[in-house]
C-alpha cells in the first residue's frame, strides 16, 4: 500500500523519502489533498552504459565493412564535391 505524503514532506524529507523508496516503498504525492504523483521503487534501473565486452560480443555476427566501398556509396549518394571552406563565393 502507498504512504500519501505532502508535496511539503517531499520537499523538506526527500533524502528519506527516497531511500525509503530504494527499500521498496510507494509514496503518494499531495497538493492541497489532491494526488499529483507517485514515488515508485525502480523495478530495474536504467542502463546507459554498456562495456566493451557487451558491446564486442553483440557485434560479433555483423558483417565486416569496407570502408573504401562505404565512402564511395556516400560520395555518390551524396552527390559530394569537396570544396575550400574558406573560399569566397559569390551566390
Amino acid at each position: 500500500m502507498s504512504k500519501t505524503i505532502t508535496q511539503r514532506e517531499m520537499r523538506n524529507d526527500s533524502g528519506a523519502i527516497l531511500r525509503a523508496a530504494e527499500g521498496g516503498e510507494d509514496f503518494t504525492v499531495t497538493r492541497n489533498g489532491t494526488p499529483v504523483a507517485r514515488i515508485v521503487p525502480l523495478a530495474e534501473p536504467d542502463r546507459r552504459f554498456v562495456s566493451t565486452e557487451e558491446l564486442l560480443k553483440s557485434a560479433a555476427g555483423l558483417p565486416r565493412v569496407d570502408h573504401r566501398r562505404f565512402r564511395a556509396d556516400l560520395q555518390d549518394a551524396l552527390d559530394y564535391e569537396p570544396r575550400d571552406p574558406y573560399e569566397r563565393r559569390n551566390d
